[in-house]
């Protein structure tokens, strides 16, 4: 991600998913896809997409009339940006807590605490 500063805001994450569904895309692509949702018209969304290119978070090409899009961070890129952040703002940067905070607030299927204790094993054989 070229910006480093810019937080996505939930609009911008929006674009993000539908325009990783179907890229590349055009704007009236990507309003028909979050339409339902949204009820966004024609112009806010390609507002928004071209406020998200000068962002660098999408590519356009131009080819006469036709504008397609391509995403500028993959879908990792915004996790990961995402994850850190909250990491920092809600945890002061330290992950046991953050993975306290979650096992002890949000409902884990065994499952779900088998693949966790996995890669946990996994990371710890990598360093």
């Amino acid at each position: 991600m070229k910006n480093k500063k810019h937080e996505l805001s939930d609009n911008e994450w929006a674009i993000l998913k539908a325009v990783w569904k179907s890229e590349p895309c055009t704007a009236p692509c990507i309003q028909e896809a979050l339409e339902p949702d949204k009820g966004w018209a024609y112009t806010t969304v390609k507002t928004m997409m071209d406020r998200m290119v000068k962002k660098d978070l999408l590519f356009v090409e131009k080819i006469r009339n036709l504008h397609l899009y391509k995403s500028a961070i993959t879908p990792e890129q915004a996790q990961k940006k995402e994850i850190l952040r909250t990491l920092k703002r809600a945890f002061n940067g330290a992950v046991t807590p953050m993975m306290q905070f979650l096992i002890e607030h949000e409902e884990i299927s065994e499952e779900e605490y088998q693949h966790l204790g996995e890669l946990l094993k996994q990371r710890k054989l990598q360093k």
